[in-house]
């Protein structure tokens, strides 16, 4: 274990102890608000919440809904969306202990939106080295230490659904399913934070018990904690800012008179 010092405490703040988490799909679940402040601040609605327990939120045109249990099994993380294309409806379900930092690389991906080109899941995995092969029917990708996998899988009956988590020697860790229709760059931002190489962050006493971590001791002071979370705050509120500002500017198109036939023509 190394220890690392953080200078830059504030008048009358105390360095709190915390430790940084290798590999990341080991850290443990983490704080659930960093998911939910940053979909706040894009926008979206909190439809229900309780201290500590069962949150909801809706997005701003309320095709997707994202949820968190800690209590009613199996617990843990729930997504459900429409969409126009076949299928119209997707799902998601990710482990109560899957990091938060990895869930909001699903959930921040579904504030943003969907880009021209078609994603390939699977190049951010091939990025950091991962291992991509076929098992059987199931198109699978494992990390280099073997904790995490991502794999397409396919039973025998035809049926299909994206197959995530990590797991340690001693049986500790999570898992993720996600339906074939989940939009495939919220699959893709899924699997770059799942194989992203910087480590988590933990408060002491919330650090897994695990052969497979490593861990480096840091000392961090209170307004360090809330300098990063209002960072990631503000950059939702400056992105839900600019795309609504497009949206109100972009430029309509009209019919001009006495088009021939009934046809239509635009200006700009």
């Amino acid at each position: 274990m190394k220890n690392t010092q953080r200078q830059g405490c504030g008048p009358g703040e105390q360095a709190e102890q915390h430790y940084l988490i290798q590999p990341r799909a080991l850290a443990g679940g983490g704080d659930v608000r960093h998911v939910s402040k940053f979909l706040r601040a894009s926008g979206w609605r909190v439809k229900a919440k309780a201290s500590g327990g069962p949150l909801l939120m809706e997005s701003p045109d309320r095709t997707v809904r994202v949820g968190y249990d800690p209590y009613n099994l199996p617990g843990g993380w729930t997504l459900h969306g429409r969409t126009q294309g076949p299928g119209g409806q997707w799902w998601a379900h990710l482990g109560q202990q899957a990091p938060v930092e990895i869930v909001a690389g699903l959930t921040d991906a579904l504030t943003h939106p969907r880009p021209p080109h078609a994603p390939n899941v699977w190049a951010p995995l091939e990025r950091q080295g991962w291992r991509t092969r076929f098992v059987g029917e199931h198109y699978t990708a494992t990390s280099a230490d073997g904790t995490a996998w991502v794999q397409y899988h396919r039973s025998g009956n035809g049926a299909a659904m994206w197959w995530a988590g990590a797991q340690d020697q001693q049986g500790n860790g999570w898992t993720a399913r996600l339906s074939p229709s989940t939009p495939m760059h919220v699959v893709q931002a899924f699997a770059a934070a799942l194989a992203h190489p910087d480590p988590l962050m933990r408060p002491r006493g919330r650090v897994p018990l695990s052969a497979r971590i490593r861990t480096w001791s840091v000392s961090v002071t209170p307004s360090q904690l809330s300098a990063w979370q209002q960072a990631r705050i503000t950059a939702a509120r400056a992105a839900t800012w600019a795309r609504n500002s497009a949206r109100h500017t972009r430029p309509r198109t009209t019919a001009r008179p006495h088009a021939p036939y009934g046809g239509l023509r635009t200006h700009r």
